[in-house]
């Protein structure tokens, strides 16, 4: 198995059998909701789809792979959802098959996906690799795989002295600590070992790192194992062991 990080995206291709293109929560919808809250932008739906196109267009996959968050608007949906989720799947279907992860935020995405795009919700192998968004426990056959996720937007802060230094969207390649009585899941054999959570393609979205570590909201992210989690920025660049970002009076 080969591994691309695509840092135009951020975006993933994994090449096996088939080279799959993977992105993470594009959140289309967005600005509308900021907008209910006081905070008015021009949508870039148009611009965001134009930069998942070019890394279509650079990168040549055979499929590509939504890891959920597709639309942005909870519990329903949106006029802009609405008016532009058609357009912008239509044009994404037109080069290549679609792979649909939902995520929480997805809800109603099923009235714009055809048949054989929506993928379990739990996750699936394809190819050999796991994938789901994030937000719920993972299917039992994802055991043993390699499984990327979205949901969690990671973002990495270094700062010196003066302040920020660097902040950048990376990726979290985490050992996952399988025999955790805390996971809803029938014995070790259910669970993943290792898990590579996505950043946002959304240029808007992001969570630092060590909140993510700190304080976990999903099923995968409350079992990492900070001692076996490295990080590693949207172009590929390693930066190193999550340990050498927390202070030692936060271990």
């Amino acid at each position: 198995m080969k591994m691309e990080f695509i840092g135009e995206g951020p975006a993933l291709v994994i090449e096996g059998g088939q080279r799959m293109l993977v992105v993470a929560d594009l959140h289309f919808g967005i600005e509308a909701d900021l907008a209910a809250h006081g905070l008015h932008f021009k949508s870039r739906s148009e611009h965001r789809l134009e930069r998942l196109h070019k890394v279509i267009d650079s990168t040549k996959p055979d499929e590509l792979v939504l890891l959920g968050d597709v639309k942005h608007s909870i519990p329903s949906l949106t006029w802009q959802e609405y008016y532009e989720l058609p357009k912008i799947l239509d044009s994404l279907r037109t080069r290549l098959p679609l792979h649909v992860f939902p995520g929480n935020h997805d809800i109603g995405i099923e009235r714009f996906l055809h048949e054989g795009e929506i993928r379990p919700k739990d996750g699936a192998v394809l190819d050999g690799v796991g994938y789901l968004h994030g937000h719920m426990n993972p299917s039992p056959a994802l055991a043993g795989h390699l499984v990327v996720i979205g949901h969690h937007h990671p973002l990495l802060s270094l700062r010196d002295e003066v302040g920020c230094a660097l902040q950048s969207p990376a990726y979290l390649r985490a050992g996952i600590n399988t025999g955790d009585p805390g996971m809803e899941q029938s014995g070790k054999s259910s669970l993943p070992s290792r898990v590579l959570f996505m950043p946002s393609f959304n240029e808007i979205a992001g969570y630092d790192i060590l909140q993510i570590i700190k304080k976990p909201f999903s099923p995968l992210s409350r079992l990492i194992q900070k001692e076996d989690t490295e990080i590693i920025l949207a172009d590929g660049t390693y930066i190193g062991p999550l340990r050498a970002l927390i202070p030692d009076e936060a271990d």
